[in-house]
């Protein structure tokens, strides 16, 4: 009833709605009033600012829906195809590189982020030069420093990479150091650093390698160690490295039948990172020997096969034994030289045991040279591998059940300083530099087995019976084996040399492909050599009159390109065993300046390099006589030498001056100050 009078109502009862607006009046008539509720009011206005009621065109039906045709057709929702398909590559890249990264550092120790570090170093360092090695710099984007700048920042960047990366990249920069001699004066300084100590690994680690090399042994089981201090019956051993360097490190042990050894173990992610890392390097000398035209390539497959051969403990062990037997069976070197035993039952591929050394190093000079305090006849422990006095054994065991995790064992064995400890070794420098000489001249003119890296670390000195040194030569994984005709050659080459006898100069460097043999000569002696013409050193000089520092240095080094191409003119012939026989000669020669010089070293190498041509038993008796005869000749000929060396000698002595290779380093370096080069060659003491 309610419903159909609504109806009715509204059905008959339309609304007529006027307005007038006259002033400020306004009329409403309606053909039947409704007062209409409050939120359906209309606010009546002039017709031409009137509002509809609702948005749907027709007259206005309170109470009931608009219907969908009304409303219009509906609009599809806006969508970003181009941004969804790029975020969904996104994830995809993130996810790809995230599982990359994660393979990279758990399988191959971050060898593949180390080669891509490697790669976008080695190009910009590579792009730096080509833009901005000119004698004057680009203008707006170059630097007003100029070249000296280039250097700087160059060698930052390099060092700063082989840094971050480590592992063999020190190698390599402990390569580059070794002949930073030649390279500005920026590299020298940047390079000089690369000879710091290495972090050391966690003994975790360590037991980790042992256990992969020795079958699943531990440590205990396959040196026969109790690391608790129970057990009487077996030895100890120092779970801290004594020395820590970037391939290895090296810990102390006493075994149960009281030898003490040296335990060599190699960082477990030097095997995983060998191969990145010597691929990184052969690309990147591939592109600079492109890029800069320069015949360096040739080189690469024979240092990475050396840097390999250094990572194999086996090779080591290999090289130290055939080291023992050649100086063993040396009358001149014989109870002189000492070669560590190594235990090839405690040894492996990347762990290597040999007998443990007590003598001071040979760069401590001040422990060589103080007096001795052992007392007279005595000498110090472990003399021509005599076994070492043993340790407290009962108060060590009781350290370490007190503290498991102690970090030092080792006795000192220090009573041979004196009570105050104030002694030293008593030797005399020049009977130390002197064997120093006559192991490597031996190794390169006669065995023709040479060790490549006899820096300081490497050699120790101890104290004889009679008050003499006996030096001992560790860490035997560089070696070069040189072939009996190119040692020949080389011996005679050096004994050209010392006699100045061009032709043969000539004759031998041109077959090892090299163009420059002045320049090779000097490069040989690590000396301006005086025997030639100086046809390059007068045209250079002449070049460098009336121009600026900036071109005197691009003139320089560009010039020191083309003597890089004379020197590797033939890269097929020219002998690649120089390069690390040129570093061994370059380390001796650093070693005898810091000791002030007191041998002639270039006297005793060309005794050596004579004698090994008379004493070469695979030439014909014939041969060997007349190369006899002709090295008496040669022994009085550097009657000239002697006079020479002991000329400086003097006047060291006296206080006014420096030895014989402190003068020949200052001529050096006025020689090649004129040239615009700055040579440091102390950097080879590290």
């Amino acid at each position: 009833m309610w419903r159909h009078g609504l109806a009715g109502s509204t059905a008959g009862s339309r609304l007529h709605l006027s307005a007038t607006i006259t002033g400020t009046r306004t009329a409403i008539t309606s053909a039947q009033p409704l007062r209409l509720p409050r939120p359906w009011r209309t606010i009546v206005t002039s017709p031409s600012h009137r509002r509809p009621l609702h948005p749907s065109s027709g007259p206005f039906e309170p109470l009931r829906p608009p219907s969908p045709s009304s409303l219009g057709a509906p609009r599809a929702a806006r969508s970003y195809p181009r941004a969804e398909k790029y975020l969904r590559r996104l994830l995809v890249i993130s996810a790809l590189l995230g599982a990359g990264y994660l393979v990279d550092s758990q399988i191959y120790a971050s060898g593949i982020a180390r080669s891509l570090r490697t790669f976008g170093t080695g190009l910009l360092v590579a792009a730096d030069y080509k833009l901005n090695f000119r004698p004057h710099p680009i203008p707006i984007i170059g630097s007003k420093s100029g070249i000296p700048e280039l250097h700087r920042r160059s060698a930052e960047r390099m060092s700063d990479l082989l840094r971050h990366n480590g592992g063999l990249y020190l190698k390599i920069g402990q390569a580059i150091a070794m002949q930073s001699a030649v390279l500005p004066p920026e590299f020298q300084k940047m390079f000089a650093r690369m000879f710091d100590d290495a972090p050391q690994d966690e003994w975790e680690l360590v037991e980790k390698v042992i256990r992969d090399d020795f079958g699943g042994r531990s440590v205990e089981e396959v040196f026969g160690v109790d690391f608790t201090g129970r057990d009487e019956s077996k030895g100890v051993m120092e779970k801290t490295a004594r020395a820590s360097a970037s391939v290895a490190q090296v810990h102390w042990a006493r075994l149960p039948d009281g030898r003490e050894v040296a335990v060599k173990i190699q960082k477990p992610e030097i095997e995983r990172q060998i191969g990145w890392d010597l691929w990184a390097f052969k690309v990147v000398m591939r592109v600079y020997t492109w890029w800069f035209d320069l015949p360096m390539y040739s080189m690469v497959p024979f240092v990475s096969e050396r840097l390999k051969l250094e990572t194999d403990f086996e090779n080591e062990a290999r090289n130290s034994e055939v080291m023992r037997e050649l100086i063993n069976d040396e009358p001149a070197l014989r109870g002189r030289v000492y070669i560590p035993r190594v235990y090839p039952e405690l040894s492996s591929k990347r762990v290597l045991t040999t007998e443990w050394i007590e003598g001071v190093r040979f760069n401590d000079k001040s422990d060589l040279t103080r007096p001795w305090r052992g007392g007279h006849g005595n000498y110090t422990p472990g003399v021509h591998g005599e076994q070492l006095p043993s340790p407290d054994m009962p108060s060590l065991r009781a350290a370490l059940r007190q503290n498991p995790d102690r970090q030092r064992l080792k006795p000192e064995r220090s009573s041979w300083r004196g009570p105050n400890l104030t002694g030293g070794l008593g030797v005399s420098p020049k009977d130390v530099m002197t064997t120093i000489v006559d192991l490597f001249s031996a190794q390169i003119f006669k065995f023709g087995v040479v060790h490549c890296d006899p820096h300081p670390g490497n050699m120790f000195v101890r104290r004889l019976p009679n008050g003499k040194p006996e030096l001992v030569l560790i860490d035997h994984g560089l070696y070069v084996y040189m072939s009996d005709q190119f040692r020949h050659d080389y011996a005679s080459f050096w004994k050209a040399l010392m006699t100045f006898d061009n032709a043969k100069i000539v004759q031998i460097a041109s077959g090892w492909g090299v163009k420059g043999a002045e320049m090779f000569a000097s490069a040989t002696l690590m000396r301006p050599y005086e025997g030639g013409e100086n046809k390059v050193q007068e045209e250079f000089l002449k070049a460098m009159k009336a121009r600026s520092p900036s071109e005197r240095n691009y003139e320089m080094q560009r010039r020191m390109k083309q003597g890089i191409r004379d020197m590797l003119a033939d890269e097929e012939k020219w002998p690649k065993e120089l390069i690390f026989i040129s570093r061994n000669m370059r380390i001796v020669q650093a070693n005898n300046a810091n000791m002030g010089s007191p041998v002639n070293r270039i006297k005793i190498m060309g005794v050596w390099a004579s004698r090994s041509l008379w004493q070469d038993k695979g030439l014909g008796w014939r041969e060997r006589v007349g190369n006899a005869w002709r090295h008496l000749l040669f022994k009085g000929v550097l009657w000239a030498s002697d006079a020479v060396w002991w000329f400086f000698r003097v006047k060291q002595l006296l206080g006014r001056g420096g030895g014989m290779e402190d003068e020949v380093e200052v001529k050096m370096r006025e020689l090649a100050r004129e040239m615009g080069i700055e040579l440091q060659h102390d950097v080879f003491a590290g």
